[in-house]
């Protein structure tokens, strides 16, 4: 997470008018009557949001205005699919707002850096899943550990590419060291979002809203059985 004091007023301008489409566009893609006639999805939505708003808690606040923390979008996406993954993250973003712990003028930029960009990658990785239609639900885990390792790996570049080319901010000077500590930012990301995943397709399938439990679920083929 970005403070406003480290971008420019363009940068902050181009993440609202980049955010503020995408925030639209959930919104039309959303199935509301399904929501508010189901309790259940309404209780996930919730829930997530009560999550993620915890998660975004828990992190470290340097003095040169830039925060770190844990997305966990990845599991938010496979979980409600992208169009609430993306209001579900918008309203945890209110919550912060409100604490004061985020800037409303870097709301753009950082919801675009920490919603936006992993919701667009996990959304990828599980339509690329699905066209290749695997019967083995271990894909399917595997997909949101990878999901989540990638997320967290472009969310750090392209944060630290704003800021280079805003040029408001002091890099450090162990800036080109900085690819062995990438391993400690992207192993955590994709282990939590992956260990949620494991355990929501272990215990509660029917929750995910992009799995397939017709084809994960199903019956092993038996070749006697076909003949």
């Amino acid at each position: 997470m970005i403070s406003a004091q480290v971008l420019s007023t363009a940068s902050l301008t181009l993440g609202w008018l980049g955010y503020v489409p995408l925030l639209v566009w959930a919104l039309s893609r959303t199935r509301w009557v399904e929501l508010f006639s189901d309790s259940r999805r309404q209780h996930l939505l919730f829930g997530t949001v009560f999550g993620l708003f915890v998660l975004w808690l828990v992190r470290r606040d340097f003095d040169t205005g830039v925060s770190y923390h844990f997305i966990g979008m990845t599991a938010v996406t496979l979980l409600l699919d992208w169009p609430l993954a993306v209001l579900g993250g918008f309203l945890a973003q209110l919550g912060l707002l409100a604490l004061g712990r985020q800037d409303l003028a870097a709301l753009g930029v950082n919801g675009l850096l920490i919603i936006g960009l992993p919701v667009l990658v996990t959304e990828v990785c599980a339509i690329l899943v699905e066209r290749a239609q695997p019967r083995n639900l271990f894909v399917y885990i595997f997909s949101g550990f990878f999901a989540a390792a990638l997320s967290a790996l472009l969310c750090v570049l392209a944060g630290l590419g704003l800021l280079w080319l805003d040029g408001r901010f002091a890099m450090p000077e162990w800036l080109s060291d900085f690819i062995g500590y990438l391993w400690l930012i992207i192993f955590p990301e994709a282990f939590i979002n992956g260990t949620v995943i494991s355990a929501l397709v272990v215990f509660c399938p029917e929750w995910l809203e992009t799995f397939n439990r017709t084809r994960y679920l199903q019956a092993p083929w038996n070749d006697d059985e076909r003949r």
